[in-house]
């Protein structure tokens, strides 16, 4: 695999890292806002991976074969904003001057989709080395799949770099683990060990032999001395590269604001401007010029312009490449662009299952997952160490491992976090579609890496089981009540809690078509009746988020509307019966995604859900929000508290979900 070659001596070299670190020190005192330490510090490591290593073409930022650079401590944004800019990346000097401003293409922290040559959304510290875990997996899986003797079409490293921050989050241990497990030779990790944070000095909580850790992870591990030694660090990611069956950790010994006079080695240059004469002083150490600022000095532009020419030769090599690829193996090249481009085969649809038998809908889901696996062969995933309770096993297929990257199924182990966030690193590497699945309860633990899938829209489908109080014996330790609601409250991600096997079929094709954010499913342990409708009524409601389930035979105006989600959706129907017999008009509305139903048309929606008409809500979680949709929080069955540990259909009766208690409480709302 060809790379990039260094064509300048080591006073131009120089030059440009001193640009590197000056654009980004002129953008943030602009900006009077920003984290100019690391951009100083870890300048010369970046410049050297960008100068020599990384194979990546501005032109086109979307080349499928590019490296892949994740920066993961992402409060440094403006080193890579100042290298992007100077590789030649459709980000003119203006942005870098507007940064951190309304509607300019360089915010505080990367943005995925916002700014060319970002690869992921980073900031919360840790989640990026997680991400990269999964690009690198994808790598691996893509490249068993479509490469061919003498056709590697898929050959890129995945780099990263961290800071002390990441490797101190749980995350990062996390992700660490499972890549040294998986024997991940394509990724490479600079860490920026720079000996500070933003109390003070490591030292005082971290203190720990990081490149041990590592080592005991099973990576291959490296240590720079000096963070300016490019030499050096060419030479370590050199080696690292030719290490073929781990991931490498290089460990380049850095100083934070590298330069400046008085807050080198500072906890005070994190997260704040230098200051006038901080900057002045730092430039004058450095012979920069202090005026003008921004300034660009000739040998970077010419950096950026041989830059870019070795880049699009790259690009060109690959092309070529590929148009032999389409000629020797034309049905593999299709398929490689229709998993680039989530195409899906014909017949997708026509392979989900109906249902006609009582299930759990976690049992449904398992069904629908292997059915699909048949034919969308990009489906990939797995559990955290829970796959029997998951049901997310692909049959048909067999575990991804170091030994056999073809595999569909991951292991993620005790590890809700990191899967998360390797799920994430898994779709926005593009050629896979990624689920994740855990007990509801855990999503808690994996929370940070779902709100940054809602931010980068990135189409991750979640398998949360055991979605209630019908979790049983185990207690109120794994019985989810409030973590439905936690769910609905991120921006961008559409929650399902489907009532019968149907229902998650309709489910799981949503999420298959959504790939425009990500998708949860909160789906039962307990077997639960399939609803008496044709199944194409059960998806066409389930497409708008709620439809009408059962209605009084007669069509005048309704005494009560009861609204009901999941395992609650039967036992509702079945009160509505016995107010019926008391001569009550009662209509049920089965709303299995709030997402999806707001968003449908106003006329739709007064519809399902008339106005001025009495309506319950009836949930087995947290009461919170559904006064929406019934007007009152005091029509709003649920359970705002723990629950307990006994037999699930026991504390279904002592918690007020029978038929019996649904009907009693609707009487009560009735007489008011």
């Amino acid at each position: 695999m060809d790379r990039p070659q260094a064509v300048m001596d080591a006073k131009q070299q120089q030059r440009i890292i001193n640009c590197i670190r000056f654009l980004a020190v002129d953008a943030i005192e602009k900006a009077k806002s920003g984290h100019p330490g690391m951009p100083m510090g870890a300048a010369p490591m970046a410049f050297t991976l960008f100068d020599r290593f990384l194979r990546h073409c501005p032109q086109r930022p979307e080349w499928p074969d590019r490296d892949r650079f994740v920066l993961s401590a992402g409060h440094g944004s403006m080193l890579l904003y100042a290298l992007l800019h100077l590789s030649g990346y459709d980000l003119p000097l203006e942005e870098l001057k507007n940064f951190r401003q309304w509607n300019s293409r360089t915010p505080g922290h990367p943005e995925y989709g916002h700014t060319p040559g970002v690869e992921t959304t980073t900031g919360p510290l840790g989640q990026g080395l997680a991400n990269a875990v999964g690009m690198a997996i994808a790598e691996r899986h893509l490249a068993a799949r479509f490469n061919k003797p003498g056709f590697d079409l898929v050959d890129h490293f995945t780099y990263a770099m961290v800071g002390d921050g990441c490797l101190m989050e749980g995350i990062s241990h996390e992700a660490a683990s499972l890549a040294g497990h998986l024997g991940l030779g394509r990724l490479i990790v600079l860490y920026d060990d720079n000996h500070i944070s933003i109390d003070g000095p490591t030292e005082i909580t971290f203190t720990e032999d990081v490149v041990a850790r590592f080592q005991a992870y099973g990576w291959h591990t490296q240590r720079v001395a000096d963070g300016n030694d490019c030499e050096a660090i060419a030479g370590a990611i050199e080696t690292a590269r030719q290490v073929t069956d781990k991931p490498s950790l290089i460990a380049v010994r850095t100083h934070i604001a590298f330069g400046a006079p008085t807050k080198q080695d500072s906890s005070e240059a994190h997260g704040s401007p230098l200051g006038a004469e901080e900057v002045r002083g730092a430039k004058q150490r450095l012979d920069w010029p202090v005026e003008p600022t921004f300034h660009i000095p000739p040998e970077a532009e010419e950096f950026r312009r041989s830059a870019m020419e070795r880049s699009e030769r790259l690009h060109q090599d690959w092309a070529d490449l590929w148009q032999r690829y389409k000629k020797e193996f034309p049905a593999e090249a299709e398929a490689y662009i229709a998993a680039l481009e989530r195409k899906f085969g014909s017949g997708w649809k026509e392979s989900l299952p109906s249902f006609e038998k009582p299930m759990a809908t976690r049992a449904a889901s398992g069904q629908v997952i292997n059915a699909l696996a048949g034919v969308i062969p990009e489906l990939m995933g797995g559990s955290a160490d829970l796959t029997p309770s998951n049901n997310t096993l692909i049959k048909s297929s067999y575990d991804f491992t170091g030994d056999s990257p073809i595999g569909r199924y991951l292991r993620f182990g005790v590890r809700e976090h990191a899967m998360g966030a390797i799920a994430n690193g898994l779709a926005l590497h593009t050629g896979i579609i990624p689920y994740c699945g855990t007990f509801l309860v855990f999503a808690d633990y994996m929370r940070p890496a779902i709100r940054l899938a809602a931010l980068m829209k990135l189409p991750v489908i979640y398998i949360f089981t055991h979605d209630s109080i019908g979790v049983g014996e185990d207690g109120p330790t794994h019985q989810p009540v409030e973590q439905v609601a936690s769910l609905r409250a991120i921006p961008g991600l559409t929650v399902f809690r489907p009532a019968d096997p149907n229902e998650t079929a309709a489910a799981w094709e949503f999420a298959l078509r959504n790939g425009g954010g990500p998708t949860a499913l909160a789906l039962t342990r307990q077997a639960v009746p399939v609803l008496d409708l044709p199944v194409e009524a059960v998806r066409d409601g389930v497409r708008r988020g709620a439809y009408i389930v059962y209605r009084s035979s007669s069509d005048g105006k309704h005494d009560l509307i009861i609204v009901a989600t999941g395992s609650e959706v039967s036992p509702a129907i079945a009160a509505a019966h016995s107010l019926e017999a008391e001569g009550k008009v009662i209509r049920v509305v089965s709303m299995p995604s709030w997402e999806l139903f707001a968003s449908q048309p106003e006329e739709y929606r007064r519809m399902i859900l008339p106005s001025g008409e009495k309506t319950i809500s009836v949930e087995a979680q947290v009461t919170m929000g559904w006064e929406r949709w019934t007007g009152s929080a005091d029509r709003c069955l649920g359970i705002n508290r723990f629950g307990a540990s006994a037999p699930g259909d026991v504390l279904f009766k002592e918690f007020g979900f029978t038929p019996e208690a649904i009907a009693g409480f609707a009487r009560r709302v009735l007489s008011q």
